[in-house]
């Protein structure tokens, strides 16, 4: 009895996982096929990347949207990962444990505010900073810089919190050794521990940045949804920045409701390109991690 439940557990926790499996695949395919006929009749490279989106007049160009998802998520893992990690290593090395129980369900209830809110927050708060701050002419308030910011935010918990898992599941024989040998707790954290909880944090600023590209509602609150291909306001490049922008998921969002015939088959072909985006992230990681040494 007791070996014939132990084989039933394994075969129902493998249908759990090869469901999660099918699911993805029904979706990919369902997007694909519903995709395809844009690619067909506008063409690959003219979709991808086509400058200019007029869906009336038969112009559907995916670039600016492509560049917007791109710039959003680099600025946001530009400003969130740093403050994500150093929180990790605070919470998991530095800190005692009375601040760190009260550290920690902070940061995590970050996780459960709705993005609407992060876009309200973004709409009245950020966008008025950052138009006030940065006095350059043309400069709204909404853009990369803004939107960058709210994902900062809104990725913050997902990388602390796998972050700290990963440097508090290094072994502590590592750190003991490396004290031992006179290091002091800083040059462990940062020689010994770091290092060896590598896979960890790679894996939860991919978890970040499959978030940025995901993110619809508090984008289109912020972004400006300017389809648009960003380009600097000034001289200085990062001015960049300050530009509106709009993303893939805040394409499909705001124009699905009234799209139809290849409007709408272009829309899902804009799902296509986010799935190959988040496979590009997914495989680059990988690679990175085979190849450097454990």
């Amino acid at each position: 009895m007791r070996f014939l439940v132990d084989r039933s557990v394994k075969y129902l926790m493998l249908a759990c996982a090869l469901a999660s499996v099918l699911v993805l695949l029904l979706i990919g395919l369902f997007i694909l096929r519903e995709g395809l006929p844009a690619f067909r009749e506008v063409g690959v490279r003219q979709l991808l990347l086509g400058r200019v989106w007029r869906p009336k007049e038969g112009q559907l160009g995916l670039w600016p949207m492509i560049s917007g998802s791109v710039l959003v998520t680099v600025g946001a893992i530009a400003l969130g990962v740093p403050v994500s990690l150093g929180a990790a290593i605070f919470l998991a090395e530095v800190a005692p444990s009375s601040v760190r129980e009260v550290v920690r369900p902070a940061i995590e209830l970050l996780a459960g505010i709705p993005s609407v809110i992060y876009g309200l927050f973004g709409m009245i708060v950020l966008v008025p900073w950052v138009r006030n701050t940065f006095r350059v002419p043309g400069n709204t308030g909404y853009g990369l810089l803004s939107a960058s910011i709210v994902l900062a935010v809104m990725i913050l918990p997902t990388v602390t919190s796998v972050g700290e898992d990963a440097i508090r599941s290094v072994h502590r024989e590592h750190k003991e050794g490396s004290l031992a040998l006179g290091a002091t707790h800083w040059q462990t954290i940062v020689g010994v521990i770091l290092p060896a909880a590598r896979s960890g944090i790679t894996a939860g600023v991919i978890l970040g940045v499959g978030r940025a590209l995901g993110e619809t509602m508090a984008m289109i609150m912020v972004i400006g949804n300017s389809v648009v291909v960003p380009s600097p306001m000034s001289p200085n490049p990062l001015t960049l920045f300050l530009r509106q922008a709009r993303t893939l998921t805040g394409n499909i969002a705001v124009e699905i409701s009234y799209a139809t015939g290849l409007q709408e088959q272009a829309l899902f072909a804009t799902g296509v390109v986010l799935f190959a985006l988040i496979m590009v992230v997914n495989s680059a990681a990988r690679a990175l991690l085979k190849g450097r040494p454990a």
